[in-house]
């Protein structure tokens, strides 16, 4: 984590708000993406994935990803663009087999539950249309908007290896980490390895910061989210630091509640992403002085919008009077979120 004055600037003397929040500058209104935010509400992503045929077949034609990327850019002018891709990209260069059921979410072939890592052939060039998608995102960008990278955190993507799908209780991956330590530590180590070279590929495509996404991260015990979520964190970050030390790296550990503070002092991560069940004062008191936050916007708040809306962006601004704070969602935008209460979330960040 970089040490910061935490001083108010406008955001108007800055090339890039978003960026300048993740290194420790707090901006007034504070600077505003959206998780997920180029995805299934926007009508033009709906006809550009019903022309290309399927998620996957988006993620891996750069020159669509790309399209995907900025089209909420081009319509609302956020301060950061999303890269659109999926965290399943690693398992998939790692030699797994994936494919998505409609209307049921990913799958991976063969599941870890019952195959062993060493079955695996790793194919790295999988990730090779991620890298175009980066460049072809930075050449199109406008200059103050911010490029954000990410990749899933070790423990929610092995999650998903393991089990071959998603999973409410990651109960397949919660018992092999308890009953094969050793074989689940193989399984973290080898999506440690993959993330840094992927994030560090990202980097080099002309990312500006990145985001570990640990979607699961609330289904662990206090030792075994020790073990399995802040261990394998800290050590992506201290290689990508040794990498590109002017990288900011926000860390997103969903569900972790009063865990939080354990995690910020101990990866310290540039910037903390809170979920929408985070209590954004109690998240102000407890945190380290200075460290920028992310969030935390309920989604279903976003798609009701009117005073339930109005009343909590209030209340999530007045949390941080002082500490560097980007705003978002505590979670991806819901496919049904109306697009004229995301328009109104924006005049109200922006309002003077």
């Amino acid at each position: 984590m970089r040490e910061s004055s935490a001083q108010s600037v406008p955001a108007n003397q800055t090339d890039r708000p978003l960026l300048a929040v993740l290194r420790g500058e707090r901006r007034d209104p504070p600077p505003v993406w959206l998780m997920r935010q180029a995805g299934r509400y926007l009508p033009e992503y709906r006809a550009l994935r019903a022309e290309k045929g399927g998620f996957l077949e988006l993620v891996h034609d750069s020159a669509a990803a790309a399209e995907v990327t900025l089209q909420p850019i081009h319509r609302f002018g956020f301060d950061g663009a999303i890269l659109f891709s999926d965290i399943l990209v690693i398992p998939h260069a790692l030699g797994q087999d994936l494919w998505f059921e409609t209307g049921e979410g990913p799958r991976l072939a063969p599941k870890l539950v019952d195959h062993a890592l060493a079955d695996l052939t790793a194919v790295p060039e999988r990730l090779s249309p991620v890298f175009e998608t980066v460049r072809q995102v930075r050449a199109q960008l406008p200059a103050q908007t911010t490029l954000l990278g990410f990749a899933g955190s070790p423990w929610t993507v092995a999650t998903y290896m393991v089990a071959g799908q998603g999973s409410r209780e990651q109960a397949e991956a919660r018992r092999l980490a308890y009953r094969d330590p050793v074989a689940f530590q193989a399984i973290v180590d080898a999506i440690v390895t993959a993330t840094v070279d992927y994030l560090s590929g990202q980097i080099a495509a002309g990312v500006d910061a990145i985001q570990l996404f640990d979607s699961w991260a609330g289904s662990l015990s206090p030792a075994q989210f020790e073990r399995w979520v802040i261990a394998p964190t800290v050590t992506i970050v201290d290689r990508l630091r040794t990498r590109h030390p002017d990288t900011p790296i926000i860390g997103f550990p969903k569900g972790a509640g009063g865990k939080l503070p354990a995690y910020a002092r101990e990866t310290r991560v540039d910037a903390l992403g809170l979920d929408e069940t985070v209590d954004p004062r109690w998240a102000d008191a407890s945190l380290p002085e200075g460290l920028p936050v992310q969030g935390n916007l309920d989604p279903l708040a976003l798609i009701t919008g009117g005073e339930a809306l109005e009343s909590a962006v209030t209340d999530i601004r007045a949390a941080f009077p002082a500490r560097p704070h980007v705003f978002n969602l505590g979670h991806g935008i819901l496919p049904d979120a109306p697009i004229a209460h995301v328009e109104r979330l924006l005049e109200l960040l922006r309002a003077r």
